[in-house]
């Protein structure tokens, strides 16, 4: 079923993470994929701009259909392939709206995470401003907090007790984060979803391979 599937993507971006993840949980294995470049540009490249205008990663074919967009991706998955696989979007309607609010914060997670890290990368020092830095800090730092005051203990995943596709968006945001040094100690509930996390099997399978061998980086490490 999976053969007729391409998807182009990009090692370490949490956007195609969590797109492979959403494919490991609906058991749809075998799917042709290709790893590209940011580094040598391979996402400008004719090959994805011809099916991706915005030359983005990452891009998705099932046949003829094509879908961009990492979340259109992974909700066109969920509504194709109900019965396969694990149910990411769950039936109750609470359940349903914690779901999908927990999703679409996500949004402002990993764009906080970003703006910081971007900043620290693509910003010689020389040219840094200490107040932008202060403010991309200040911000993640508030986004964190508010995460944090999310999660509970007794449950493993973002929306209750089962893994939904809040966890498959959100998860490799809070996987990067952890990765560049962030302070279990000072986000002991974050650090529990990570940890309870890290070894399930779609997240295991997919975990980025510029990561495997390497330590920890400390860029978040006074966070």
């Amino acid at each position: 079923m999976a053969k007729n599937m391409t998807l182009l993507w990009c090692a370490g971006s949490p956007f195609c993470w969590r797109v492979m993840i959403a494919l490991e949980e609906k058991n749809l294995k075998g799917y042709n994929q290709k790893l590209l470049s940011f580094e040598k540009n391979e996402h400008k490249s004719k090959e994805v701009m011809d099916i991706n205008p915005r030359g983005q990663l990452p891009t998705f074919k099932h046949g003829d259909m094509i879908v961009n967009e990492s979340l259109a991706i992974c909700f066109y998955l969920e509504s194709q392939f109900k019965s396969q696989g694990n149910k990411l979007i769950p039936d109750g309607a609470v359940e349903q709206a914690l779901m999908y609010q927990r999703l679409f914060e996500g949004f402002a997670l990993t764009q906080k995470m970003l703006d910081y890290m971007y900043y620290q990368w693509l910003i010689p020092e020389e040219e840094r401003h200490e107040s932008a830095q202060k403010r991309n800090q200040e911000a993640l730092i508030a986004e964190l907090k508010l995460w944090e005051g999310y999660l509970d203990k007794a449950h493993c995943c973002m929306a209750g007790k089962t893994f939904t596709l809040a966890d498959a968006t959100v998860f490799p945001s809070v996987a990067i984060l952890f990765q560049y040094g962030l302070g279990e100690e000072r986000y002991p509930k974050l650090a529990a979803y990570y940890n309870c996390l890290r070894d399930r099997p779609s997240i295991k399978a997919t975990w980025p391979l510029i990561w495997q061998g390497l330590t920890t980086e400390d860029m978040l490490k006074d966070f």
